[in-house]
């Protein structure tokens, strides 16, 4: 700038010098003319560097403040106004300034509303409770209780399987908004406010910092309770929800969030267990329960790399009409030998292998046995199948079939030796990629059961479509068949659906020689159950069922 206010205060010289030497030419002595003209040139000069001099100062300066009110926005200050000078000297820079300020507080505004805001429901998300939980805990002065509830909706899965998560958004939007009224409520009734938070998916957490007694807390679980019972609408569309809720109290179920927060979970967990719909209180016997539930789980653990499982076999007996009894199938089920615990049946570690994953591992345990075992049983003449039960998250799996197939393939195993169980529920889910891979194995020979048929929700025209060869009926709809005229008129129609959509009826759940006969006059020919058979060890399985069949005595006793 200094150089280019030489060059003008130079330039302005020159051109007064020439234009006062034009002017005053001829009037005198042309050495009197050039040195007048001289000097009205310097004096120019001299004007017009001392202006640029000043206009440079002042420009400069407005830069000085420019740079230091930037570098007081780099460490933080995005609120103060931009100087007046800068405004002056430079408008353009001062406009550009304050625009840019003003979207840099705009985008950290944005920026703090997604790190501590759920976009969702517009409740605090974790990171933002737990630091609000947090202080009030350490803010604490009050001698009543404080309580955090740990909400978990119940059938919001569906609501995003058969609406889709724009539905599902929605729906958590509206249960925000009705856990935000139940907070407003209590406020009224004088139990002070509370926080409110989304963890994730459709978990939700409200920590209210006083309440007079548990007594409170209990009450404002069942006002959660009602609240997310009454009916939602989304659209058109009608959506019955539920909640499983556990609390927890300071200081008795932890003196810390992390305490509260695991100590709810247990309760939540154990509400879910209990049947769904509930609020459950933290009690030292939960604790008690969710320990040993986590040792188990670790144990199940160890348990698949020590080898410790082993299959029993319960037959599936089909009943001619001239009294024969023959086994045709062998059930699969597998137990636990647990090294301190004995003997563990499925109901008591299947549900933590599908909670924690490991059931995929032990699927897999349990295939490659099956395969291995039927593969030496068709070598040594034994043609009976063996069913193996698939359970939803096996068949979850992407590469479910290849590690099938590759069992089949490692064992030599025929395929028309192996029978997939699949539970009614499922069987009524599968997309059409599994239906596909169902259809290729039962071509090749893999007979195809749906299990515990009765206990879910079946449309009749899927299942006539469903590549399917038997299905086998609950117990819970042949139990009091040989007491009542209503199971016997229901159980009678259901079989006489399956047989007439050409599908094999098999009758789990077997108890009584009453329930047997009554069955056969239905039509019944396939049975199973405890008044046949209870599982047993392969060799005494093959010791019993592998030879030619019996004919069944006129007074049947229990095998």
């Amino acid at each position: 700038m200094k150089s280019r206010a030489a060059a003008f205060a130079c330039a302005a010289g020159a051109l007064v010098f020439i234009l006062s030497l034009l002017l005053g030419h001829g009037a005198g002595d042309d050495l009197v003319d050039v040195g007048r003209s001289l000097i009205i040139a310097i004096l120019c000069g001299t004007m017009s560097w001392a202006s640029a001099q000043r206009t440079i100062a002042a420009t400069a300066s407005a830069i000085d403040t420019a740079t230091e009110r930037l570098l007081a926005a780099a460490h933080g200050d995005l609120h103060s106004h931009v100087p007046a000078e800068i405004g002056l000297e430079l408008p353009d820079l001062s406009v550009a300034m304050e625009s840019l300020f003003s979207q840099v507080r705009t985008n950290l505004d944005h920026v703090q509303t997604l790190a501590l805001f759920d976009q969702v429901t517009g409740l605090a998300n974790r990171t933002s409770f737990c630091r609000q939980v947090e202080r009030l805990l350490a803010e604490r002065c009050g001698a009543g209780p404080a309580a955090l509830f740990f909400i978990d909706l119940d059938g919001f899965k569906a609501v995003n399987d058969t609406l889709g998560h724009a539905a599902g958004d929605q729906l958590l939007a509206r249960v925000a908004g009705r856990l935000r009224e139940v907070v407003m409520a209590q406020v009224s009734a004088g139990l002070g406010d509370a926080v409110i938070g989304r963890l994730a998916g459709d978990e939700f957490t409200m920590f209210f910092p006083v309440l007079p007694s548990r007594d409170a807390a209990s009450r404002i679980a069942r006002a959660i309770q009602f609240a997310l019972g009454e009916r939602f609408e989304l659209g058109s569309q009608h959506v019955d929800l539920g909640a499983s809720i556990g609390i927890a109290c300071y200081p008795d179920h932890g003196d810390s969030l992390s305490a509260l927060l695991r100590s709810a979970d247990i309760a939540m967990y154990h509400a879910k267990h209990e049947g769904r719909g509930r609020a459950e209180m933290f009690t030292a016997e939960l604790a008690l329960e969710a320990a040993d539930r986590a040792e188990l789980e670790r144990d199940l653990l160890l348990g698949l790399e020590r080898d410790e499982f082993l299959l029993e076999f319960q037959p599936q007996i089909e009943m001619s009409h001239g009294g024969v009894a023959q086994a045709v199938t062998a059930e699969a089920l597998v137990r636990w030998v647990h090294p301190e615990r004995a003997l563990i049946m499925p109901g008591a570690f299947v549900p933590v292998a599908e909670e924690s994953g490991m059931i995929v591992a032990l699927g897999d345990w349990v295939m490659s046995r099956v395969c291995e075992t039927a593969a030496r049983w068709a070598r040594s003449g034994v043609h009976q199948r063996i069913a193996i039960n698939i359970s939803t998250r096996e068949l979850a799996q992407a590469d479910f079939f290849l590690r099938l197939r590759h069992a089949m393939a490692t064992h030599q195993t025929p395929p028309p030796m192996l029978e997939l169980e699949i539970t009614e529920s499922l069987a009524m889910d599968m997309d059409e990629r599994v239906l596909g891979q169902i259809r290729a194995l039962r071509q090749e020979g893999v007979r195809i059961a749906i299990d515990d048929f009765g206990t879910g929700y079946s449309n009749l025209a899927r299942l006539r479509e469903l590549p399917v060869d038997r299905v086998k009926i609950d117990r819970s709809l042949v139990r009091d068949i040989a007491t009542s005229a209503e199971a016997r008129t229901i159980c009678s129609a259901v079989v006489g659906l399956i047989q007439g959509l050409g599908m094999e009826v098999v009758i789990e759940g077997v108890e009584t020689q009453a329930q047997m006969d009554m069955l056969r006059v239905i039509g019944c020919t396939l049975f199973q159950g405890y008044h046949l058979a209870r599982p047993m060890g392969e060799a005494q399985y093959l010791d019993r069922y592998a030879a030619a069949p019996t004919v069944e005595p006129t007074e049947r006793r229990s095998l």
